[in-house]
């Protein structure tokens, strides 16, 4: 369904917009303004996706952590407990 619109645009805008009509590149100038903002759609949503994840790493990040002393340990225990379940000798 399509409506129907009133827009503003700078010279420039305008003049780039037929230009690619002119050159064939779109049917028509309101193909043009339709794929435009069908980009910024995607790049919108895009971004919005990218910020989730960042604040996901950041709320990990701002998480509980270990010492180097704890993080050695678990790693031993880890590697212990491997050993231990495929019956491997140190």
């Amino acid at each position: 369904m399509s409506v129907k619109s009133s827009i503003s645009l700078t010279e420039q805008q305008d003049a780039f917009a037929r230009s690619l009509v002119d050159s064939g590149r779109y049917s028509s100038f309101s193909s043009v303004l339709q794929q435009g903002l069908e980009l910024l759609r995607q790049k919108t949503e895009t971004e919005t996706v990218e910020m989730e994840a960042l604040r996901g790493l950041i709320r990990r990040l701002n998480g509980p952590t270990l010492s180097d002393d704890a993080m050695a340990g678990a790693v031993d225990n880890m590697i212990a407990r491997k050993r231990r379940a495929l019956r491997v000798e140190p």
